[in-house]
C-alpha cells in the first residue's frame, strides 16, 4: 500500500503569474545591461525566549516566487542564456513532523517552474559561480547586515580566483527599486486576488456594524472583524487593526482597543485583512447606539464629499496628489462652514490652517504590503496615475477638545477609506461592500438591533 500523499497548502493556484513576473525582471535587467539578481526571503523572527512570530515571507521574494517557506532565496541570472534558481530548505521528514511540510529542491523546482533548485545550505558554495564574469549584481543592499556580509562574501570569493581570468560584477543595482516599478501596476492575477481580499474585509466590517453595541469593549469588535477574516479563509489581518471609540478615533494609530465603547460616541474602525500575499484596507466610522447626532452628521456629511472629490480626481493622466488636493479643498470649505476655522477659502489652504483637523494625506499605494511599494514622485514631479494601479482613498476629520471648539464637535474622529483600482477611465472602489452613506449606515445598525 502506498504512502498517502501529504497535502501542501503553500501550492499557488496558478504559478504562470510568478514565472511572468521573472521573466519581465530578467528582461528589463538585459535592457540594462544585464548581470545576476539575489533576493531572499524574509528570516524568521523570535518573540520572545524560543517562541517565534507567525511566519511572513518578504513581498518581494514572493512577488517572484510564490514560494511561503523561510529560508529560501531566488537568484536570477540574465545573461546570454537566462537561468532561473531557487534555494529552499531541504527536505526532512523528522522536522516535518515538528513543523510540517516542506517541499525540497526537487518538488520545488518542478512546482514553482524554476530551471534549477538547490538546498539553501548550498548558497554560499554555488554564489559565486553564478557572480563570476557577471557585469551587473541586482541586490537589495542595506536593508539586512547579515545578508549584506553574506553577498559581500561572495564577491569577495569571486575576487580570489581573479588570477584564474574571473572577474566579479563591477558594479550593483538596487534591485528592489526595479521591483518596486514592477509592482506598481497590478496585473490580473494580482488584482483578482485584491478584489477577493477586499469583499472578506467588507464582509467583516458589516459584521462589526451589526454588533456593535453600547458597553461593549473595543477589543470585543476587533475580535468580531479576525473571525470574519479567518472565517472567509484569509491568512492574517494585513495590519493591526484599529478599533478606536470616541477620543480614541482622534488618535491617528490608535492600537491599544481596550476601551468600553459609550452611547453617543462614534466608532472608528480602520481594518483589512491580508489574502494570498495582498492586503485590504477598509476605515469606517458610525455610531455606537447607531444613530448620528447632529454634530456627527454634519462632519461626516463633509468627509464623505470630500473623499467623493478624491475618488472623481482618481483617473488617468491624473498626477498623486491631484486626488489629495480635491479632497482637502473640500474638508477646508466644510471647516469654514461649521465654524471650525475662520477666513477664506484661500487662505485656509494656503496657510494649512485646515491642518489642525486633518493632518494626513488622503492615501498610499496598496498592493502585497498595506503600503505598498512604489515612489510618489519622479525626478521632483508627482507621478502620474496610470491603469492598473490600486491606491487607497481615505480622507478624515479629528476635532479634540479646545476653547475655541463648540462642545458638541469635542472627540469626533472620522476617516472614511476605500481601496480603488485606476481604471482605462476612472476608478473602481473595490471595497464599496460596505455602507458609508449616512442612512446606509444607520440602516444596517437598525435591522441588526431587530434580528
Amino acid at each position: 500500500m502506498n504512502a498517502p500523499t501529504i497535502p501542501n497548502l503553500n501550492t499557488p493556484v496558478d504559478i504562470a503569474p510568478f514565472r511572468a513576473r521573472r521573466d519581465r525582471l530578467l528582461a528589463r535587467m538585459q535592457a540594462a545591461g544585464g548581470g545576476v539578481a539575489i533576493l531572499p526571503t524574509a528570516p524568521e523572527r523570535i518573540r520572545n525566549r524560543d517562541a517565534h512570530y507567525p511566519y511572513r515571507h518578504d513581498s518581494y521574494f514572493y512577488y517572484l516566487t510564490g514560494f511561503r517557506e523561510p529560508e529560501a532565496v531566488v537568484v536570477l541570472v540574465a545573461g546570454k542564456e537566462t537561468k532561473q534558481i531557487l534555494f529552499c530548505r531541504e527536505k526532512n521528514e523528522e522536522r516535518e513532523i515538528w513543523d510540517g511540510y516542506r517541499y525540497g529542491p526537487e518538488a520545488a523546482r518542478e512546482a514553482f517552474g524554476f530551471d534549477e533548485a538547490w538546498t539553501i545550505g548550498d548558497l554560499d558554495r554555488r554564489l559565486p559561480d553564478y557572480l563570476a564574469d557577471q557585469p551587473l549584481l541586482w541586490s537589495g543592499l542595506g536593508y539586512d547586515n547579515d545578508w549584506d556580509a553574506r553577498v559581500l562574501g561572495a564577491l569577495n570569493a569571486v575576487r580570489d580566483k581573479a588570477r584564474t581570468g574571473l572577474t566579479p560584477p563591477h558594479s550593483v543595482r538596487d534591485l528592489r527599486a526595479e521591483l518596486d516599478e514592477m509592482r506598481l501596476v497590478k496585473d490580473a492575477s494580482e488584482l483578482a486576488t485584491m478584489r477577493r481580499a477586499a469583499q472578506i474585509s467588507a464582509d467583516a466590517h458589516c459584521r462589526a456594524m451589526r454588533t456593535t453595541r453600547p458597553g461593549r469593549f473595543e477589543y470585543e469588535i476587533e475580535a468580531e472583524l479576525l473571525h470574519a477574516f479567518r472565517a472567509a479563509g484569509s491568512q492574517a489581518p494585513a495590519y493591526t487593526s484599529i478599533v478606536a471609540g470616541g477620543a480614541n478615533a482622534c488618535v491617528l494609530h490608535y492600537v491599544e482597543n481596550d476601551q468600553r465603547l459609550k452611547d453617543g460616541d462614534l466608532l472608528l474602525i480602520d481594518a483589512g485583512c491580508e489574502l494570498d500575499g495582498y492586503a485590504s484596507d477598509i476605515t469606517r466610522t458610525f455610531p455606537v447606539n447607531g444613530r448620528f447626532s447632529a454634530a456627527q452628521r454634519d462632519v461626516y456629511a463633509i468627509v464623505l464629499a470630500a473623499q467623493a472629490a478624491a475618488r472623481d480626481a482618481t483617473r488617468p493622466g491624473a498626477h498623486w496628489n491631484q486626488p489629495h488636493e480635491a479632497a482637502v479643498k473640500v474638508l477646508a470649505q466644510g471647516m469654514l462652514d461649521l465654524g471650525l476655522l475662520k477666513g477664506s477659502l484661500d487662505t485656509v489652504l494656503e496657510n494649512g490652517d485646515y491642518r489642525r483637523f486633518y493632518m494626513h494625506r488622503t492615501g498610499h499605494w496598496l498592493g502585497m504590503d498595506v503600503h505598498d511599494a512604489g515612489e510618489y514622485k519622479l525626478g521632483g514631479d508627482w507621478r502620474p496615475l496610470v491603469e492598473g494601479m490600486v491606491l487607497t482613498i481615505e480622507p478624515g476629520c479629528y476635532i479634540r477638545p479646545a476653547e475655541d471648539i463648540p462642545e458638541a464637535f469635542w472627540n469626533i474622529g472620522i476617516r472614511i477609506e476605500d481601496d480603488a483600482v485606476v481604471t482605462a477611465d476612472g476608478c473602481e472602489l473595490i471595497t464599496e461592500g460596505v455602507p458609508k452613506a449616512i442612512d446606509d449606515v444607520e440602516a444596517l445598525m437598525r435591522e441588526a438591533r431587530h434580528d
